[in-house]
């Protein structure tokens, strides 16, 4: 059967096909799909996992009871999963364990743009990159296959195009191998030193070998076309290279990116009068060509930051394309912004007139940095924003503590806030944070969280209650505030950052995208009471404009969260 699919939900396709049976990950774009596909089949078990690493471990955990194991995660959650990572490099696998990646060049949704190739080259795994979502599936059945011949896990590497695109994908039934028995194996899975010095030639003969397997394994393949020109490519490259070049160029698609082969390449070279390398970010093929002894076009002409598209390689490689259509320039931009009705608005807005020092952190509410509300300084990454005020209270004392906060997401909390918490409850800072609860994991779509009381099914689960966390690490003071409250938002802050202890501030109110959230009626403008001061405009919501100097409530947008209201001084804005 032929189905069009995203990537991301074929190669959840390909997981069930394979016969999987544990999934863990953290949401993060572009690869929140992956996992949200899988949970749909009930043969598979799915969870979000707190963070990265615990998925990864659960992953291993799975593998190691005999069971195909999978967990998903963006480019930067491969760091926080970069220590079992290297080291069930070194145990190698029981049942079949495939870790996906998804890169995201151009940084549509990231706070840096990074290359998870490395990751594989430094842990020494092998890393397939497909190109389609037909080969997202395929490659995901495979890389079991291959995890179990060669006793390591394996890396797939999505990117944003590849995961968020469309293609055909012919799917087929699951077929399920017979769980590996568990067997006590101290010598391969505790990694205490004298066993992992031993573990290492293991790797190193394990990589000769897929080295040997690179040059003719079915993942990499070269299609001759027009000889004067050569290309070496993978991934979502390798499609804006057959568009540009058609049967114009000869192509070696790589398909495995690590290792990577060495006869296969000196034999593709061979057949070509001109090299090209076309890859996005780093040099990783082109380097390991130039290793060959090859002489190569590649990141001279090419950029080595942002995402490809068929234009920018046909430009830089000097094919012309026929013209195509432009906006109108004359088009205003769209600025991001906090949805109408955000939770977060209010508490942001108040902290911008209290003149803050706002530490951030990873979400939606990273919004507030930008106009009008201008609030964030700062923004690192996952759980950042609370180790840093530790840091930064250490620093500068009582010149700092009294006007400095922490903001923080109730699922980023969850994910890698808890130990700087911690560390503020241990080290005694007077510092205060404020965890921004909207009962959900908003930025990725609305995933569930330790702090909601559902898994990943909408089924009832564990909970966390967080003032009764706050309070075993430590914290005598937690508050509990709501945001659409812009009076007690500025008497809560207020107190907190004059008290001389280490305090936390809960701001509690649901998402407003939330379906089971009932709105109030939009709010309407007294066009006579509206003298046009644009006071409820400092708040940023996209549900009021200013249109002949008065008000405008967009009655599709507005949800009556009344936060304006706090703000017109005439009673202009009305239920």
């Amino acid at each position: 059967m032929k189905e069009l699919m995203l990537g991301n939900k074929a190669l959840a396709r390909g997981l069930y096909e394979a016969g999987c049976s544990v999934v863990s990950s953290y949401p993060g774009t572009p690869s929140t799909e992956i996992t949200e596909e899988a949970a749909k089949y009930d043969e598979i078990y799915c969870e979000w996992a707190p963070n990265e690493k615990v998925a990864m471990e659960v992953a291993f955990g799975a593998s190691l009871a005999g069971k195909r194991s999978f967990c998903g995660m963006k480019h930067v959650g491969l760091n926080v999963a970069a220590d079992p990572l290297f080291t069930c490099s070194y145990t190698g696998v029981n049942g079949g364990m495939v870790i996906c990646v998804a890169d995201d060049a151009g940084m549509h949704s990231s706070q840096n743009e990074q290359d998870s190739r490395h990751y594989a080259i430094s842990a020494k795994i092998p890393m397939l990159e497909p190109s389609d979502s037909a080969e997202a599936c395929a490659f995901a059945k495979k890389a079991f296959e291959l995890s179990e011949e060669f006793d390591t896990p394996v890396i797939i590497k999505m990117c944003t195009r590849v995961a968020h695109s469309q293609s055909v994908v012919e799917t087929a039934e699951r077929i399920v191998p017979q769980p590996k028995p568990y067997e006590k194996n101290i010598a391969k899975y505790v990694m205490m030193p004298g066993n992992a010095i031993r573990r290492h030639p293991v790797v190193e003969e394990r990589t000769r070998r897929l080295t040997e397997y690179a040059e003719t394994c079915d993942f990499n393949r070269v299609e001759m076309g027009d000889t004067s020109l050569g290309i070496i490519t993978s991934s979502t490259s390798y499609q804006y290279a057959k568009e540009v070049f058609g049967e114009k160029a000869s192509i070696l698609k790589i398909g495995m990116i690590h290792p990577l082969p060495e006869k296969l390449i000196l034999d593709f070279a061979s057949k070509v009068e001109k090299l090209v390398i076309i890859e996005e970010l780093d040099p990783i093929i082109e380097n390991h060509c130039k290793e060959l002894g090859l002489t190569v076009t590649g990141k001279d002409v090419l950029p080595i930051e942002g995402e490809f598209s068929q234009n920018l390689i046909a430009q830089k490689l000097g094919v012309e394309l026929a013209p195509w259509k432009k906006l109108d320039e004359t088009m205003p931009g769209r600025p991001p912004v906090m949805c109408a009705g955000c939770p977060h608005r209010g508490l942001f807005y108040t902290l911008s007139k209290n003149k803050c020092t706002v530490l951030g952190d990873i979400g939606c509410y990273t919004l507030g940095a930008v106009a009008p509300l201008n609030s964030i300084e700062m923004t690192l990454c996952m759980g950042a924003s609370i180790s840093s005020i530790h840091g930064f209270n250490k620093a500068l004392g009582k010149e700092s503590e009294g006007k400095t906060v922490a903001v923080i997401g109730d699922s980023t909390f969850m994910h890698s806030g808890m130990t700087g918490l911690a560390n503020i409850a241990y080290n005694q800072s007077n510092s205060t944070v404020i965890i921004l609860d909207n009962s959900i994991t908003g930025m990725t779509g609305h995933q569930q969280n330790p702090t909601t009381g559902y898994n990943i099914k909408g089924d009832p689960a564990g909970k966390i209650d967080l003032e009764s966390l706050c309070k075993a690490m430590g914290f005598e003071r937690v508050t509990v505030v709501d945001p659409y409250d812009l009076a007690a938002c500025d008497r809560i802050i207020k107190e907190e950052l004059a008290a001389e202890e280490p305090s936390v501030i809960i701001s509690r109110r649901p998402c407003a995208l939330l379906k089971y959230v009932k709105h109030n009626p939009p709010l309407k403008v007294e066009k006579d009471n509206c003298v046009g001061c644009k006071s409820c405009m400092r708040l940023g919501c996209p549900a009021i404009s200013i249109r002949d100097k008065k008000a405008v409530i967009d009655t599709t947008l507005c949800v009556g969260c009344g936060v304006c209201q706090q703000l017109c001084k005439f009673d202009a804005l009305q239920s």
